[in-house]
């Protein structure tokens, strides 16, 4: 992983200070609101481009930077700054992203979506455990640094990607994360196996992405915030 600078264009309160972010509005000016969580490399090009992405198809997209402009430049870094943020306190930020989402007047509802990978993926889940405006929960390979969060008031839908090659988030782990959404919530959560290793997604490294899964995701992934969001 390259150095990277941290693109920002927006700035609102969050946990008690002011965060910055990246966002990105659809040509038609409105639309729903979607969450985009980041990597523990911090809030990339790659991420920006995720959000460039969503407001292509109208979403109107934020990527909250959780690290605050810093972004690692390599994997011991990352590593480092990942473990500097507690779950808590990233849920924090995060809900602070969700209200100024929500606020904005081009933001369509009152409830919104979240995506996010590997780091970012554990935090969606957590991030919907915690705020019933969350309507759709997508985890991209998600890893939850700190153990399962509690599902009780869980009220998204979730749809989640998965390598199968991936011993960061061995597909095994998965029936024990099926079972605690679906026996605290209620809600039945749909997973989704790729042939491929983490972050098969992220087409800014050669040597994790896998073109046709990542293809087959987002596809999916668009689909379901489509249906769960409405307004486009």
């Amino acid at each position: 992983m390259t150095a990277d600078s941290a693109p920002q264009n927006v700035t609102f309160p969050s946990a008690g200070s002011t965060a910055h972010g990246y966002l990105a509005v659809p040509n038609a000016g409105s639309g729903p609101g979607v969450i985009v969580i980041q990597e523990w490399w911090g809030l990339t090009s790659h991420i920006k481009e995720i959000a460039d992405r969503l407001a292509q198809v109208g979403f109107v997209a934020l990527a909250p930077d959780l690290f605050g402009g810093k972004v690692a430049h390599d994997a011991a870094e990352a590593l480092r700054m990942m473990r500097e943020l507690p779950t808590r306190r990233g849920v924090q930020l995060l809900s602070g992203a969700v209200d100024y989402l929500i606020s904005r007047s081009d933001t369509g509802g009152d409830r919104i979506g979240a995506v996010g990978f590997c780091m970012g993926g554990g935090f969606v889940l957590s991030l919907a455990a915690h705020d019933q405006r969350v309507a759709a929960a997508v985890p991209f390979y998600g890893v939850n640094k700190e153990g399962l969060p509690d599902f009780t008031g869980l009220r998204a839908q979730i749809l989640g990607h998965y390598g199968e090659e991936d011993p960061s988030v061995p597909p095994a782990s998965l029936n024990a994360l099926r079972e605690a959404i679906q026996t605290q919530s209620g809600v039945v959560p749909e997973f989704h196996l790729y042939p491929a290793g983490h972050a098969f997604f992220n087409d800014a490294r050669p040597e994790a992405y896998h073109a046709e899964s990542a293809t087959l995701a987002w596809q999916r992934t668009l689909d379901f915030l489509r249906k769960a969001l409405g307004g486009i």
